[in-house]
């Protein structure tokens, strides 16, 4: 199993934010994880990783997310493409749709069919990739994106590496499918139960793997998982006092009430999502029980940590990351990580 960790967003503190960068980049490796990860949230999450790929030797490094729909599928192939090269061949492109008003009203792009449109955007860009490396005529002409004009100039050229893997964001049936059709690996959301996995994502994923005559063997998981640890006493409390406040937060939003439903709190859902309308976000964290943390999350001192994300997912997913919405020291994750490799 890989275990990946997470790296900050290059913000307009200029030089220090760039140099930061680089050696939370180094220090990851050194510490031994395999991959890092950077967010689309208050900044770009390309620009991070040219700068850890500059100054790292073998890690990967992957968007976890970038936002498909607020990008065309040839922005997205040339972004994708010189980071590929540039880091010889390390780079994931990990996507993510977002929801309806931040596409509409934040970016200011079209919305409609998700999981038809997110199919035929990879789709789109594997085919642009083909043309740039092998040559092939670009003719794609899809219901939502059309690719038909490649001239010399505008054609970056093969790379030695060949196109970078393409893993997808998904919690719902649909998108896990598309993602099991046409995508390398599938990004789990933090928001998810070990029971949500096996019932509902592994069974999806299976029908898309079937439609594109893969395996097991062909694709990724890769999970983003909460976990609640400390030394101390006050530090657990500010753990899981934190990782509430997270659950509850993604617990508000409709599209992921499925899972929830599947635990039998399907109610809760309609209560978050008032309240965040109220803004009120501590009282949201209050409605999330131990019972609730503890199916969400792996709870526990570090030193027990490995073996339990080992117990619940060890045969489900290839590379993990620890979801900690609260501040943790890298000693904290050292013992963890240890424990997973050793």
């Amino acid at each position: 199993m890989k275990v990946d960790g997470g790296i900050g967003s290059i913000s307009a503190s200029g030089s220090g934010g760039l140099a930061a960068i680089a050696a939370s980049a180094k220090a990851q490796e050194d510490l031994g994880y395999d991959g890092i990860w950077s967010a689309e949230t208050s900044h770009d999450p390309f620009y991070p990783l040219l700068v850890a790929a500059e100054h790292t030797d073998r890690i990967e490094l992957g968007t976890g997310i970038a936002v498909a729909f607020a990008r065309s599928p040839m922005t997205l192939a040339n972004t994708a493409w010189d980071l590929q090269g540039y880091s010889g061949g390390r780079f994931i492109l990990g996507l993510g749709s977002q929801i309806k008003p931040h596409i509409e009203k934040r970016f200011s792009m079209p919305w409609s069919s998700p999981a038809a449109r997110m199919r035929e955007l990879v789709l789109a860009m594997r085919a642009i990739w083909a043309n740039w490396q092998d040559g092939a005529p670009l003719k794609f002409e899809g219901e939502f994106y059309r690719h038909t004009l490649m001239t010399p100039f505008f054609n970056p050229g093969p790379i030695e590496a060949g196109p970078p893997k393409v893993f997808l964001a998904a919690v719902g049936e649909k998108m896990t499918e598309a993602a099991g059709e046409v995508c390398d690996g599938i990004i789990l959301h933090g928001f998810t139960t070990e029971r949500y996995v096996r019932e509902v994502t592994l069974p999806a994923l299976e029908r898309g793997w079937e439609k594109s005559g893969k395996t097991r063997a062909d694709f990724q998981l890769s999970g983003p998982l909460f976990v609640v640890t400390g030394t101390n006493d006050e530090q657990m409390e500010k753990a899981r006092t934190g990782t509430k406040q997270q659950i509850a937060f993604y617990g508000s939003t409709p599209a992921y009430r499925g899972v929830l439903e599947l635990h039998g709190w399907g109610d809760l859902q309609t209560e978050l999502n008032g309240l965040s309308k109220q803004g009120k976000w501590v009282e949201m964290g209050e409605l999330i029980d131990d019972e609730m943390l503890e199916t969400f999350a792996v709870v526990g001192e570090p030193e027990s940590i490995a073996a339990e994300l080992s117990a619940r997912y060890g045969d489900i997913v290839d590379r993990l990351s620890f979801y900690a919405p609260y501040e943790a020291d890298r000693d904290r994750w050292a013992a963890v990580i240890e424990g997973l490799k050793g």
